[in-house]
């Protein structure tokens, strides 16, 4: 019986608030504790591993594993300057966009708490148009209100403090979610929602279930390294984003096409497992849940890579939840895809078998 409502008023609270609350690459504790704390009353057990890497577990003791997974982690900057005027220049931490940086605010976080600071940009009286400079990493620049380096550096900013953008989780037309960050721990809030489900429908499965939310991947999908030989899983189903090409200024010749709101993206390429995604296909198509077809034509660029190329192998495929605006402070996903991640994923896992044998040749 498919379920209709899959989003609650706890739920989409829940993810509010973790959307707002910072998780850079490499200082993900917080997030990590709130996610786990949502996610306790629908599992079983749960670890977290060296580098912050959460995992939930359903059925702890069976030997056939599966995992379903995400990341944890939002592009951030780093204090890697500070001028004797006490200006603050900076470098990535993942993929961070120069060209949105300037007149926005941020937060640094510094060991006594954060100091709030904007990146400065010379007015539009002031510039040459002959000679219009755009951002980039040599020119942007934080400003804290500092005179001197010395007063920077007695709010307790210093190199190598991480730097996160000021912006607050919103809707629009009731459709559509924004914030910065949907990158991906909107799938972590998907996977939450998945155990949130198999618990409330007294959902049993005959196999192991690790929901798992990683940390570090955008600089390489490195907590999905390492987690992926802890649980040596037999299969992998993970959610990521991908990039919603229906907006003006993309070409979908290259990019693909893809839109908010018309149902989740399954993708082909050589890291996903064939027999997998066509189990997940199947399981869409009985459901009548909407969903939309990608390519890879080398890597996927998410964990997907990670899990399938480890431990001897991985059965593993990707489903994508469609966003606008990806790396800038305004990402957006439609509602109803968020639902239907949820709902895919679910309605796939019910259909593995314990033991399941993705052959590669049947």
């Amino acid at each position: 019986m498919a379920i209709k409502k899959i989003l609650t008023k706890n739920s989409i609270a829940f993810f509010e608030e973790y959307i707002n609350n910072p998780s850079p690459t490499g200082y993900e504790a917080e997030g990590q504790k709130l996610w786990l704390n949502y996610l306790k009353p629908y599992i079983d057990d749960y670890f977290v591993d060296t580098y912050g890497t959460a995992v939930g577990i359903i059925n702890p003791n069976s030997k056939y594993k599966v995992v379903i997974e995400a990341h944890a982690d939002e592009i951030s900057w780093y204090v890697n300057h500070i001028t004797t005027d006490g200006f603050i220049y900076v470098i990535r931490n993942g993929g961070s966009d120069h060209q949105i940086a300037p007149s926005k605010r941020v937060n640094i976080h510094t060991d006594k708490g954060i100091v709030k600071a904007v990146f400065g940009w010379p007015a539009i009286h002031t510039r040459n148009f002959s000679k219009e400079e755009s951002p980039t990493l040599k020119n942007i620049f934080l400003d804290c209100g500092c005179k001197t380096k010395k007063e920077v550096e007695a709010l307790g900013v210093h190199v190598g403090c991480v730097i996160t953008y000021e912006d607050e989780f919103m809707t629009l037309n009731k459709n559509l979610f924004v914030g910065r960050a949907m990158d991906n721990r909107a799938g972590g809030f998907m996977i939450a929602e998945v155990a949130r489900l198999i618990k409330e429908n007294k959902t049993k499965l005959p196999f192991g279930l690790y929901i798992t939310n990683s940390v570090q991947e955008e600089v390489g999908l490195r907590g999905a390294e390492m987690v992926v030989d802890r649980i040596k899983p037999d299969v992998a189903i993970i959610t990521d984003v991908t990039h919603d090409t229906n907006t003006p200024m993309i070409n979908q010749k290259l990019q693909g096409s893809a839109a908010c709101g018309d149902g989740p993206v399954v993708t082909y390429g050589p890291a996903v497992q064939n027999n997998l995604l066509k189990l997940i296909i199947k399981a869409a198509e009985k459901n009548k849940i909407p969903f939309q077809r990608a390519a890879a034509s080398r890597a996927t660029g998410t964990d997907t890579d990670a899990f399938a190329y480890s431990t001897g192998g991985v059965a593993s495929a990707l489903i994508s939840l469609p966003l606008r605006y990806m790396h800038t402070t305004v990402e957006c996903v439609h509602r109803k895809d968020v639902e239907n991640v949820i709902r895919l994923i679910y309605e796939s896992l019910k259909t593995i078998k314990a033991n399941h044998n993705f052959n590669y040749l049947t």
